[in-house]
């Protein structure tokens, strides 16, 4: 490279730097995108199904006494918080912004929420004090669960996938930045004339 080409090149190195942190901050989730979407519904639908008893995801989240009478315990609760904060807020703004920050929240308010699941049904098939045999898992906490941990499944995925333009885009930093590295030892070593 001469010295015109390599001015040439540094005056654009700044923005070819700000545009490979802007490509290394989105995600391309491609055909998962609809897998993600299908189980972001599947949670949607999940809080207007019976959880346990007669009492649905939503009386859990808006504390309603339906949730007290029918024993709604506290694994429950963070379940049905963490399926409508995690699994549908951050699931449904990192498909929609493609940022990769907002996926990994995703990644991993959905990878508690799934643990916080099976606990929940497994609560609802434990006795509890006194020996109190309530109602068992709902179609709705069965369903909710299976989303969330399907959910977790595909934005690891996602997530760790990488898009051949910031793989390129990686591989160019790194030639450069040998190449860089090469001069500056030529340089150093009095050879570069």
């Amino acid at each position: 490279m001469n010295p015109q080409q390599t001015q040439v090149f540094e005056q654009y190195h700044g923005d070819l730097e700000q545009v490979e942190r802007k490509i290394a901050g989105e995600i391309d989730p491609g055909y998962r995108a609809m897998f993600v979407a299908g189980a972001v519904f599947i949670l949607l639908l999940s809080l207007v199904l019976p959880h346990a008893g007669h009492t649905r995801g939503l009386d859990i989240l808006l504390s309603d006494p339906t949730a007290s009478a029918d024993h709604i315990g506290l694994p429950s609760r963070v379940f049905q918080w963490d399926v409508l904060i995690f699994g549908i807020g951050f699931s449904s703004l990192a498909l929609l912004t493609r940022r990769w920050t907002l996926a990994w929240i995703a990644v991993a308010g959905t990878a508690v929420g799934s643990v916080f699941g099976v606990l929940s049904i497994w609560h609802r098939q434990t006795p509890g004090i006194g020996n109190y045999h309530g109602a068992g898992p709902g179609i709705g906490l069965i369903l909710a669960t299976l989303a969330i941990v399907f959910l977790t499944f595909h934005w690891i995925k996602v997530v760790w996938s990488r898009t051949a333009l910031q793989l390129e885009a990686e591989e160019r930093r790194r030639t450069a930045a040998a190449a860089q590295e090469e001069h500056d030892r030529r340089w150093l070593l009095g050879e570069d004339k």
